[in-house]
């Protein structure tokens, strides 16, 4: 796989990311929005089965293609299986033209100072050694902001840019998601801390490196513009936070230069039950409308 051709891909941006990286503790809420009960499984070998089973679906839908899709994240297990017989990284690249990314944080710690940093990433060099192998372009890695908590805000950044380093030493780009919860009543003024606190570390970056963040659609139109135009960056992206597809589109659409990584906007309305047809279509659907809103900033 060319990174170079890679890194324009994700530069030039006319399209968005998709966040096919549910976790171990998210994959049963994804399934029962997909239709599948939690009787339908009794391992969690045979639920692992069956939410790649759907993140296959969806890389195969005709609409999904480098085209309006630009990218995709992807959870460990999920770049260790195949994909219509490929490794899921070379289908997605090779026969999709979309760029593959790979989740690698292992959870949240507790919370303090109102938000929660990663958990210890012991094996995180040789995942990313793996990964690299494999022809993963980028990783992604969240954090939890839960207040407009100066001391909590500076500690997830820092430790964000922190491992950031470690991974760009393997050749490959982090994508940097500090997420800020969309339900607290101090979102603005939080939103206000991490624009500084992120911009402060771009700064100490050096020259020749480039990192991309994903954050949550801020509640002031580009608020984010600053760091879309940071020569530090490669790419603003966001997350849908748990706004409906609708709205996190409507709000994306207000934001210039940043994308979408939606991960439950994408699969809104899509079913196991479906046929390939109805699959297909809605699947279309949901590409078309994110699309737009990731293009009309």
């Amino acid at each position: 796989m060319s990174n170079q051709a890679q890194a324009e891909k994700i530069s030039a941006g006319s399209g968005f990311i998709a966040a096919l990286d549910q976790s171990g503790g998210s994959t049963p809420k994804a399934l029962r929005l997909y239709g599948v009960e939690e009787t339908a499984y009794s391992s969690d070998a045979e639920m692992f089965d069956m939410i790649h089973a759907m993140r296959s679906r969806i890389a195969q839908a005709p609409a999904f293609t480098g085209d309006k899709v630009v990218g995709a994240i992807l959870f460990e297990m999920t770049m260790d299986r195949d994909i219509d017989g490929q490794p899921s990284p070379t289908f997605l690249w090779e026969q999709r033209g979309v760029v593959p990314f790979l989740k690698v944080d292992k959870g949240l710690a507790d919370e303090e100072n109102g938000c929660q940093v990663m958990k210890p990433m012991p094996e995180l060099d040789a995942l990313c050694e793996r990964a690299a192998a494999k022809g993963v372009f980028g990783t992604k890695m969240r954090s939890v902001i839960s207040a407009a908590n100066e001391a909590g805000i500076k500690a997830v950044v820092s430790q964000q840019f922190e491992v950031g380093k470690q991974i760009l030493g393997h050749g490959l780009v982090p994508i940097i998601e500090p997420e800020v919860t969309i339900s607290i009543a101090d979102k603005s003024e939080a939103e206000d801390i991490l624009l500084g606190a992120l911009t402060a570390e771009l700064d100490a970056l050096p020259e020749d490196k480039q990192v991309m963040l994903k954050l949550t659609l801020p509640n002031t139109a580009n608020q984010y513009k600053p760091l879309v135009d940071h020569p530090r960056v490669m790419k603003v992206v966001a997350l849908s936070g748990g706004y409906s597809r609708e709205e996190a589109n409507a709000r994306l659409s207000e934001n210039t230069g940043m994308i979408a990584s939606f991960s439950r906007a994408l699969t809104e309305g899509l079913s196991a039950q479906q046929t390939e047809e109805e699959f297909n279509g809605t699947i279309a659907d949901s590409i078309e409308t994110i699309y737009q809103a990731s293009i009309a900033g």
